[in-house]
């Protein structure tokens, strides 16, 4: 029930009419996994949960500046990296290089270098792929007439990890469909939970279609 709850949860709070027959997609970005789901109705039509999220990511990086660049960095240290990126810097539009700083792995003493963000995204490949694999099984399970809503609609991203610079343009680029990051997209479902709570918007459904 944890995983229908923080959905739910999550949609309200960014503000899709999930209580609409017409379907849309969530996506839970979190730190250790990824939550993607199609929601009618109030319910939830199919799901999927990815047991990779931002945490992977962050390993994806470290290990790459580590083993190509002789580089530490401690593990605050990463999201920075990910900001430098710029706002495109998973895609190939993005800046050809930037400067990290951080500690020589030999020495310990402090050094910057220049790094390749397309040797960067090469390094990440492995758990965005999974993800991008969560987001196609969902759409095959998916009845047909609600894929035709997502076309128009697309996807939601709630969750810290949807700010990784760039990932909404990689699954915009993959999927074909219309990519958008909530408001405030980690604090979302925490504001539904309260809306519903509170009786700003009723209580939905939480039992998956066809339970």
């Amino acid at each position: 029930m944890e995983l229908v709850d923080t959905l739910i949860a999550a949609a309200v709070g960014c503000g899709l009419p999930v209580e609409q027959p017409e379907a849309t997609m969530i996506m839970v970005c979190g730190a250790a996994a990824t939550q993607v789901a199609v929601l009618s109705l109030g319910s939830i039509v199919t799901a999927e949960r990815i047991p990779v999220g931002g945490e992977a990511v962050d390993h994806a990086i470290v290990q790459h500046l580590r083993h190509e660049h002789e580089l530490m960095l401690p593990s605050q240290s990463v999201r920075p990296l990910q900001l430098a990126l710029s706002g495109n810097g998973l895609t190939p539009h993005g800046p050809a290089s930037t400067e990290i700083h951080g500690r020589d792995v030999a020495t310990g003493l402090a050094r910057s270098v220049q790094v390749d963000t397309a040797a960067v995204r090469d390094a990440i490949q492995t758990p965005l792929t999974a993800i991008l694999d969560g987001i196609g099984k969902v759409l095959r399970d998916c009845p047909p007439d609600l894929v035709a809503d997502l076309a128009d609609r697309g996807i939601m991203m709630v969750g810290g990890s949807a700010l990784l610079p760039g990932l909404d343009q990689m699954l915009r680029q993959a999927t074909g469909m219309p990519v958008h990051i909530a408001e405030r997209p980690d604090v979302c479902a925490v504001q539904g939970l309260g809306a519903m709570l509170e009786g700003r918007i009723e209580p939905l459904a939480l039992d998956p279609l066809g339970a």
